[in-house]
């Protein structure tokens, strides 16, 4: 059986999208993302926030287009793994190691990471070993992240219970417990490889229900939040994230087993 690269569908423009929007808002606010934490007395600050939000436009929308996808997925891989994770939330995890916060916080920017990686594998001039590789490396670390989010819902159940709708059933706080065991089961089967692409697809889901039910109707109601605005991109590009774990995740088959 010859070996055969991943091919992904319309996951990796969702993820472009999203770092697109990180990075326009980035660029409206003259600051840095949320996610990563630059000292507030670092030399330059604005400017440098300036030239990373570009950077985050440019190369998000570079993954908007087949000829140049694999450059801005590999920049944004090197970026978010390099700067972002190592770096900027590094030493903040290192300083507040027992605040599980942090470790939330570095899985968000790890996660898009890892979707960058995935994009970057399936479309790089590579061979199919190390993309497969690429890919799998990519998958673990969505799987952690989801198991971090997991439980960011459990440790902080008092600020994740209110953000879900009062109006849907049985209440609050079981949407919260369940969508917690959910990212806490979608990891599991993604790191294991049982049910890991359902549980993607799933995962991919319920990122988008966030969208529908959580953070589009706080942005609704309070427009002008950059917080909101930063949140709803955030997920935007969670969901192209997991939407690409989920296309990685597809059966492949052998080119002499094809008709």
């Amino acid at each position: 059986m010859t070996a055969e690269k991943t091919t992904i569908s319309f996951g990796w423009r969702i993820y472009g999208l999203g770092v697109m929007a990180l990075g326009i808002l980035c660029l409206a606010w003259g600051t840095f993302d949320t996610g990563q934490p630059v000292p507030k007395d670092f030399p330059d600050r604005t400017t440098l926030a300036y030239v990373v939000a570009a950077f985050m436009l440019i190369a998000g929308a570079a993954v908007e287009w087949r000829r140049t996808v694999a450059w801005g997925a590999a920049a944004l891989t090197a970026y978010y793994t390099l700067i972002v994770v190592i770096l900027m939330n590094g030493r903040v995890v290192l300083a507040h190691y027992t605040e599980y916060g942090t470790y939330e916080s570095i899985a968000e920017q790890l996660a898009i990471a890892a979707g960058g990686l995935i994009v970057y594998a399936a479309h790089a001039r590579i061979n199919a070993t190390l993309a497969a590789r690429l890919t799998r490396l990519g998958q673990l670390a969505f799987g952690v992240c989801a198991l971090i989010f997991g439980g960011a819902h459990f440790v902080y159940m008092n600020f994740t219970a209110p953000l879900v709708p009062h109006w849907l059933p049985p209440s609050q706080e079981f949407w919260a417990y369940a969508t917690g065991l959910g990212h806490i089961a979608a990891g599991l089967a993604i790191l294991t490889g049982v049910r890991a692409r359902l549980a993607a697809i799933l995962l991919t889901t319920m990122y988008a229900s966030f969208t529908v039910l959580v953070h589009g109707p706080m942005l609704v109601a309070n427009p002008s939040s950059h917080w909101i605005m930063s949140e709803n991109a955030l997920n935007l590009a969670l969901i192209g994230a997991a939407w690409v774990v989920a296309d990685s995740l597809r059966p492949r088959v052998a080119p002499e087993l094809r008709r």
